[in-house]
């Protein structure tokens, strides 16, 4: 068995991912430029710093390890960042990927795993949304995942390379033992904002939007555990391994959570009231965003083992009273 290569291994899926494949016995390489993951994370003894970018580079990468497969975490995913520098963002998010796959082409790697995102569908039409739903991104980031979907099924016909496609929302909370867990800087995630407003780093947590068409007039949104997000990525890696064809899997939970509810089970979980302030919607939020995951279910038999708000709180809250500053300290 050769190594496993994960792009994007520094960063806070990506991280839970390399852990949980060290478990299971596999050898792995992280590729990660440290622009936004942190040399801390990185819990296998092979690391490569370098820019997806840099076609040479990469090879290079194929060249001194025999890889087995690939598992790309490595992207740009600041949805606001994305309409203000869409070039940045299309030339980091498909040309990285395509120095990927041409290396994968020339050193003949058979296996694709793809960290994508339901941003792909846009306004949804149907709730929970399934794979088929019609695809739409209202976004610059949603627009380059899908670009590379599409980029990666012409490398399936074209040169036989396998991909699965993982569609999801938000990964949320930190690895169990504690060891891992999510510091971006900036925080634009809402469960670590919540819990850094606790923590007294943020005076107070902004609403978007108290007029939304749901029960308490918040947005609500799909939460997924990172360590149920790790598990499906790797059944998804074993059954190309094991001969699966190509295929496309949403990850999602089975309902999803009202920003007023994410903070009040904060609240619960921290014991103190968190400071919230209202402001205006932002454009392009729809009201509900919730992913379909019976395909995945039924397919690789994926079961999340964290489905419940709480625990993904929980989890995330005693990373953080543990690592106050994130990875930095």
């Amino acid at each position: 068995m050769g190594y496993i290569l994960v792009t994007g291994g520094a960063g806070y899926i990506g991280s839970h991912v390399v852990k949980d494949l060290l478990k299971r016995g596999y050898e792995v390489v992280v590729l990660d430029n440290l622009e936004k993951g942190h040399k801390k994370a990185i819990l296998s003894k092979y690391f490569e710093n370098i820019d997806l970018k840099d076609k040479e580079k990469v090879k290079e990468v194929f060249n001194k390890y025999k890889i087995d497969a690939v598992m790309h975490f490595a992207a740009l995913s600041t949805v606001g960042e994305s309409m203000q520098n869409p070039g940045k963002y299309y030339e980091n998010n498909i040309l990285g990927g395509l120095n990927l796959l041409e290396s994968m082409k020339d050193f003949e790697v058979k296996y694709f795993i793809f960290s994508s995102t339901a941003a792909v569908y846009g306004e949804p039409k149907i709730i929970p949304i399934p794979e088929e739903h019609p695809k739409n991104p209202t976004n610059v980031y949603g627009s380059s995942k899908l670009m590379f979907e599409e980029i990666l099924n012409w490398y399936d016909k074209l040169f036989g390379i396998k991909y699965i496609s993982l569609r999801y929302f938000n990964a949320a909370g930190a690895d169990m033992e504690g060891e891992l867990g999510e510091d971006h800087r900036p925080e634009t995630h809402l469960i670590p904002i919540v819990l850094k407003t606790a923590l007294k780093q943020r005076e107070y947590v902004e609403i978007y939007g108290t007029d939304y068409p749901t029960p308490d007039g918040t947005c609500i949104r799909d939460y997924i555990h990172v360590s149920d997000l790790s598990k499906a990525h790797i059944l998804a890696l074993e059954a190309l391994l094991n001969g699966m064809n190509s295929e496309v899997f949403n990850l999602g939970n089975s309902r999803g959570y009202s920003v007023k509810e994410v903070i009040k089970t904060a609240e619960n979980v921290v014991g103190e009231k968190i400071p919230i302030k209202e402001a205006p919607r932002r454009p392009g939020d729809p009201a509900i965003l919730i992913a379909s995951s019976d395909k995945i279910k039924k397919e690789l038999q994926w079961e999340p083992d964290f489905p419940d708000l709480e625990t993904m709180i929980l989890s995330a809250w005693n990373w953080m009273k543990n690592h106050p500053f994130g990875y930095s300290e």
